[in-house]
């Protein structure tokens, strides 16, 4: 059995993932490196190589229930490994992609939870554009810098896009078990930076955790993510204070575009 507490962070780019890591490695008890891990990307291509190991197939004609349980072991076994040296009893596992596998990991942890962070599209979209014009010299791993900013916006949340993919995870994620539904708190950027405070309440409460007072005036800094690897386009900074942000200007044929495209999310988050 895993024997820590998995709080997986997930939800959308540009979202304040790196920003709530931060805050949340104020805690004691918590184990929060920060940084997008690569756990989960790893558990899933462990799981592909095993199902196509030809012996393991043989066994399971025999003996199912007990190769997947030792297969489910050895995933959680993996898992105790990678935070052996963590001493705290929670730890935080940031990546997008566990709100796609929700399934998986409530059966590695059966206490885990999720903090899904969430943000206006169009100001998703200005974040990203901003830092794309700051760094025209390089092409965004995605290959869009030649693209005109309409066609790049296209691409960025199509379901292949990276804003669009994050976001067609979530919404499949509204078809969850209640169980499983209940394991998710949406943090929202805007309330995040405006109502810090409130916010950390809600989270502590909801990952079983004491409150804990933090200095947001003086907080710890994380390492940074390897954002050479995201050729600058996607950083994450983190900073010794809450930074309020200015909004974006989006251009009016793209702001309608994502409210018509995405009305359901304006709809539940920005009514």
């Amino acid at each position: 059995m895993f024997d820590k507490k998995l709080v997986c962070v997930t939800g959308l780019p540009r979202s304040g993932s790196t920003l709530l890591c931060q805050l949340l490695a104020h805690h004691p008890e918590i184990y929060c490196p920060g940084q997008t891990s690569p756990l989960l990307q790893m558990l899933l291509q462990l799981r592909q190589s095993t199902s196509d190991n030809e012996i393991l197939l043989a066994q399971l004609d025999n003996q199912p229930e007990e190769v997947l349980g030792r297969l489910m072991q050895a995933y959680r076994g993996f898992m105790n490994g990678w935070y052996e040296k963590a001493s705290q009893p929670v730890v935080v596992d940031k990546n997008r992609s566990w709100i796609a596998q929700m399934d998986l990991a409530v059966q590695l942890s059966s206490s885990c939870k999720m903090l899904v962070c969430l943000r206006e599209p169009g100001q998703i979209l200005g974040s990203i554009e901003a830092q794309h014009q700051k760094t025209l010299a390089m092409d965004s791993p995605d290959n869009l810098a030649s693209y005109s900013p309409y066609d790049r916006a296209n691409r960025l949340f199509s379901k292949e896009g990276v804003v669009g993919f994050a976001l067609n995870n979530f919404r499949n994620a509204q078809d969850f078990a209640p169980d499983q539904q209940r394991r998710m708190l949406c943090v929202l950027f805007e309330d995040l930076v405006a109502n810090t405070p409130a916010v950390m309440e809600r989270v502590w409460d909801f990952i079983d955790l004491p409150k804990h007072e933090i200095d947001f005036d003086k907080l710890s800094l994380l390492p940074g993510e390897s954002d050479s690897h995201y050729r600058l386009k996607y950083t994450h900074n983190t900073y010794s204070s809450i930074r309020p942000t200015k909004p974006h200007t989006i251009p009016t044929r793209i702001d309608k575009e994502l409210r018509n495209g995405f009305d359901w999310f304006y709809r539940i988050f920005y009514p």
